[in-house]
Parts: structure tokens; C-alpha cells; sequence
């Protein structure tokens, strides 16, 4: 019998080198991040409205060279006609249309416009097959950030069923030093960035050196990447880098992730500039909860003092709502030069091959 279906075990997590099962402890990372410095190795499953769960694991097991194995059974997803879309395609342009004017007033520089698509998926908890589903996206769409993660709901804490293609780098803690590495810009392979791809990036790039300077040591913060071209299964993206030193009273403390988190969260790339502005325009835009799309999802190992948290792009969740709901989001960032029937155009590139897999119409890379 495999770890992950070991009864014994109920809950477990992968990532790229690291598994991890049994959850033992659930804190709320808004209210009680200081217990997660004290030690441990825990696991993060943060909403983009700002839900910030964190189980420890009593079991985990590192390995860099051996990938998880297959699991030896197929995923089993809805059919490609059983997709909704929370704004259709003329609801999207007059979004992003608003945004325009709110951009044309002064009001934002730059908004990220998501929609979520939702399928039946019916399910016994604690859900779908989440191995079977990371592993076809593994073949068909790998990430540096893959991961899934499912703890079942008890009376102690809330459940999670998380599967995540991401390529994006919310926050990576080693030691002292932290990163983050924001994507903006996007365009298929063989186009070209536009104008408007490197001004997204820029701004976004400069937000996040602010967010991060909040716990930096003063003159620390620097971009050793700045309008990286990075090519993805299916399309390409801009990518910066922003680093930085730990001030002393955040290095490992148990000040740092609430202020960490305060501070950063949710992840720039996925709001937009300025934040506060950019959230108030998405609440009103936008017709219902990001979840786990557009989050926080990874590991904190306090014992040697690392963490790594993707943002929450590429991801599929499923809940036992209405009987069993998968869900996955797509989304654009939108500045005054947008044009908004080729962000609509953008939201369909980034989930056509992740919904191809999640349907089962598309496999090979």
C-alpha cells in the first residue's frame, strides 16, 4: 500500500522534493502565525480573501530525485461541455472596460480581472482523486510549483483539495533571505510581448518591492531578474525577481509571518497596483470568491527555517458544495492600454490546456 492511501495517514501533500502526511495541528495563520515559527513543518492553503490555513504534518519525507510515483489509476473529470463561467465573454469586456475608467480617473494603475469556471464533479469527502489529477497535469502541463494538497475536514479544523500547475513564486524563505518572483505578461509561443505586457510587469515588480521591504533590512531589497522570458507548456511569460534580507526582528521570529503575510498578501501579481484600490474594484467586478485561486499554496519547514508558497495560479479545487463543484480560475491583468477583447483572449489560453487535462482531452505536452 502507498503512503497516500495508507487509512492511517488521512490527509497528505506533495510538492517538487517533498511529501508530507497526517496532519496533526491547524492554526489560522491571520491569528496565530507565531506558532508556526515555533517548529515544524506545515502546510498552507491560503485564500485570495484572505483565509490563511496552515496544517502541521507529523510525517515528511524529502526527495529531490524521485518523482512521486504514478498512482496506477486514471482521473476521472468532467466533460469539457460541463464547464461555467462565472463572467462570460461580454461581461468580461465590460469589466475590463470599467477598469479603463477607473484607470482614466486616477483611481488604479493596474487590475488583475479573474473569472472562475465551475464544473459538477460528485465525490464521497474528502473528494476526488487528487493524486490521479496531479499526476496527469504533471505529464501534460509540469510546473516548478506543482502541487496538491488534501486534509480531511474534521471537527478539529477545515478540509483542503488543492491541485496547483503554478508557475509563480509567491514567497521563498531561506533562512534570512526571502523572494519572491512575480509573473506578468503573457503571450503564446512564437508572438511577442506587448508594451503593455512590460508596463504590467513593472509596476507589479515595484509593488512588491514595497510589500517585501516591510520586514527587510533598509537597502536590502534588490530585482537580480528583472522582465525574465520565461517559455510554459502552451504559452510564455514575463517574470521579475525581488529579494531581500530579513530584518532582525523578523529573521525566524514569531513576528515573522504575520507580518510576512500582512504585508504581502494576496500576492501582487494577482491584485494589482495599488492594492488597496485594485481589491475594492475586483469586489465589485468580480462575481464570486476567488478560494484557493489566486492564493497562497506551499510548505513552512520552522526546523530549517525555509518556506516555499506558490501564488495560486493554475489551480483546480474541488468542494462538497451542491454535491461536488471542481473549480479553476483564469484571469488578466488590465492597464489603460488593454484591449479588452484580447484579455478576454488571454484568459482563454491560460485555461484551455488546464482544462483540456482536467477534462480529459489533452495529454501529451
Amino acid at each position: 500500500m502507498r503512503w497516500e492511501d495508507d487509512p492511517r495517514r488521512a490527509g497528505s501533500a506533495a510538492f517538487r522534493g517533498v511529501r508530507a502526511s497526517r496532519p496533526v495541528e491547524h492554526v489560522d495563520l491571520a491569528r496565530h502565525g507565531a506558532r508556526v515559527a515555533e517548529g515544524g513543518f506545515w502546510v498552507v492553503v491560503a485564500t485570495f480573501e484572505g483565509r490563511l490555513d496552515a496544517w502541521r504534518m507529523a510525517d515528511v519525507a524529502r526527495d529531490d530525485a524521485v518523482p512521486e510515483p504514478a498512482p496506477g489509476r486514471e482521473w476521472d473529470g468532467p466533460p469539457p461541455e460541463a464547464w461555467t463561467t462565472s463572467l462570460d465573454r461580454d461581461a468580461y469586456v465590460a469589466g475590463v472596460e470599467a477598469i479603463r475608467g477607473d484607470i482614466r480617473e486616477g483611481e488604479v494603475y493596474q487590475v488583475n480581472l479573474c473569472r472562475m469556471l465551475e464544473a459538477d464533479l460528485p465525490a464521497a469527502e474528502p473528494g476526488p482523486d487528487a493524486v490521479a489529477l496531479a499526476h496527469r497535469l504533471a505529464t501534460g502541463n509540469p510546473a516548478r510549483f506543482a502541487s496538491r494538497i488534501v486534509v480531511p475536514r474534521t471537527e478539529a479544523w477545515p478540509g483542503a483539495w488543492v491541485v496547483s500547475a503554478s508557475p509563480e513564486l509567491y514567497l521563498r524563505v531561506d533562512g534570512a533571505r526571502v523572494a519572491s518572483s512575480p509573473i506578468k505578461g503573457t503571450c503564446a509561443p512564437g508572438e511577442s510581448m506587448l508594451p503593455k505586457d512590460e508596463a504590467e510587469n513593472v509596476m507589479i515588480t515595484d509593488l512588491i518591492r514595497n510589500d517585501v521591504s516591510h520586514v527587510a533590512v533598509p537597502g536590502s531589497v534588490t530585482v537580480p531578474e528583472f522582465l525574465g522570458l520565461h517559455e510554459h507548456p502552451g504559452l510564455v511569460h514575463l517574470q521579475s525577481t525581488v529579494e531581500a534580507r530579513l530584518a532582525p526582528a523578523y529573521d525566524w521570529t514569531p513576528e515573522l509571518w504575520p507580518a510576512l503575510l500582512d504585508g504581502t498578501f494576496p500576492p501582487g501579481s494577482v491584485s494589482g497596483a495599488p492594492k488597496s484600490s485594485a481589491l475594492r474594484i475586483i469586489a465589485r467586478e468580480e462575481t464570486t470568491p476567488r478560494g484557493a485561486y489566486c492564493g497562497g499554496i506551499g510548505w513552512i519547514d520552522a526546523d530549517t527555517r525555509t518556506a516555499e508558497l506558490a501564488v495560486g495560479i493554475r489551480t483546480f479545487s474541488w468542494s462538497p458544495d451542491q454535491g461536488g463543484r471542481l473549480r479553476f480560475g483564469t484571469g488578466a491583468g488590465i492597464t489603460w492600454g488593454s484591449d479588452p477583447y484580447g484579455e478576454w483572449e488571454e484568459t482563454e489560453l491560460k485555461a484551455r490546456r488546464l482544462i483540456g487535462l482536467a477534462s480529459g482531452t489533452t495529454m501529451t505536452p
